[in-house]
């Protein structure tokens, strides 16, 4: 059997036979990892396994059967709800997220619910079994049907699900399981990516649902080779701010069901909890008063809209170059909204810091947004006190220009139900026939709402 060694880039899979500074595929710097691969002979590559057992047979799209999803409900409302009304049969789900977010605390509720009617195999490669059983105590998570493995090897792993049948698996995590037949160390890029391959080629021909578990790098990207994203059916990633008890759950690959939802969990003394209010989350300052520097928009998350609270603050600058500081919305677009803020409404900003922050932590990159940031501006700038019913919602473009944002409608109907007395939104080719309801042009009519 012969070994060679080869260079790997850890963050694209690329392969040299001499170290390199720089990878060449996707120009990342001191990211080659010495690993020792075994090198296959042709008999060796002609009988390697395929990632799945789908037949090879070719059939047209008109006698290719259509198989019914049948979804399984997990209990947990929000997760429901990202993914669609729940699991299917044989899915592999990826969920990645920054170390200490809450993934082992997610799966193991995901898993006591579950074990209520289908048998559950936990294999961490992190934790020892008394360690996950006090945290499930804590979680106050029944254990009747949970089956806990502390394994790293894949040969094993894959014998105790061949042993215990589960209808769920869950492995903790992705990057601590090695394939012995590898000499490189658990987490490389080819440890990871035939680990995966080994668990899918188990989980597929028998409808098993597997939870994969991965970290995340400093930069937000999952660890570990880009195909193993394409190898599973979904992948979900955990965010949140630091010291914030928030988290987000987005789905940014999902072959059963919609992108768009965005599950919101709050961490408790006893586990994550659903945010099912999230509106009442969003805003955090009360609305029977008027406040200076805020203004409140409906945020669409998925099919969901939130109330949203948009604070801003306008001060003089005691730095050669004003500040522009945005938390919670991409800096580019609010720095965009300000020019115009200057250009069409005549907001001398080029002496003053401008802070834009939105309440409660949230990350929302929705251009919904953008006339809320520009009412909060004005309303700090010119100290002119907003009331708390009034709401924003509409795109700003560079000329000035207010255009609808999707979803109007469904926002609109949000803050009505909320009590808000006035919606401020750009001028539709079908009004909009609501109470409170006023239609506004560009920035300039805009400006002379808040006189």
């Amino acid at each position: 059997m012969k070994f060679k060694t080869v260079y790997t880039c850890q963050k694209c899979g690329f392969t040299s036979a001499k170290w390199l500074g720089q990878c060449p595929d996707c120009s990342a710097w001191n990211s080659m990892a010495e690993e020792v691969v075994q090198q296959e002979s042709k008999t060796a590559k002609a009988a390697r396994k395929s990632f799945t057992d789908f037949s090879s047979e070719m059939t047209t799209l008109k006698d290719a059967r259509v198989q019914d999803l049948k979804r399984l409900p997990t209990g947990i409302k929000e997760f429901d709800r990202l993914t669609c009304g729940g699991l299917v049969e044989g899915q592999l789900i990826l969920l990645a997220g920054a170390p200490g977010i809450g993934k082992s605390t997610l799966m193991l509720q995901l898993a006591g619910k579950l074990a209520e009617g289908k048998k559950v195999l936990y294999v961490s490669g992190e934790e020892s079994s008394s360690q996950i059983a006090g945290r499930a105590a804590r979680l106050k998570v029944k254990g009747d049907n949970i089956t806990l493995l502390s394994e790293t090897n894949i040969e094993n792993i894959i014998k105790a699900v061949e042993e215990a049948k589960p209808q769920i698996l869950i492995i903790d995590s992705i990057q601590t399981v090695y394939h012995p037949e590898f000499s490189s160390s658990a987490g490389t890029i080819g440890q990871v990516r035939e680990s995966a391959a080994e668990i899918l080629r188990l989980a597929k021909p028998k409808g098993i649902v597997v939870f994969i578990l991965g970290h995340v790098t400093k930069d937000g990207a999952l660890a570990g080779p880009k195909v193993l994203e394409h190898m599973v059916d979904s992948v979900l990633y955990f965010d949140t701010e630091r010291d914030n008890v928030l988290r987000m759950l987005r789905a940014h690959k999902n072959r059963f069901g919609s992108t768009s939802e965005t599950a919101l969990f709050k961490m408790g003394p006893h586990g994550l909890e659903d945010v099912e209010d999230a509106s009442a989350y969003f805003s955090q300052t009360s609305r029977s008063k008027a406040m200076t520097g805020r203004a409140f928009s409906v945020a669409a998350e998925g099919s969901r809209p939130i109330l949203t609270e948009v604070q801003a603050l306008v001060s003089p600058t005691h730095y050669p170059f004003p500040r522009r500081i945005a938390t919670g919305i991409d800096l580019n677009r609010c720095q965009m909204l300000l020019a115009a803020l200057e250009k069409h409404v005549n907001i001398n900003l080029e002496t003053k810091d401008v802070y834009v922050s939105l309440a409660g932590g949230s990350k929302i990159s929705d251009p919904a947004l953008d006339m809320a940031v520009c009412a909060a501006v004005i309303s700090s700038a010119r100290d002119k006190a907003l009331p708390g019913n009034f709401v924003f919602i509409g795109e700003v473009g560079i000329l000035g220009q207010a255009a609808p944002a999707y979803m109007t409608e469904r926002r609109v109907e949000e803050a009505l139900r909320l009590g808000m007395k006035k919606i401020f939104v750009p001028v539709m080719r079908e009004p909009i026939r609501a109470e409170g309801v006023v239609e506004v042009e560009d920035l300039y009519s805009l400006s002379l709402q808040i006189k």
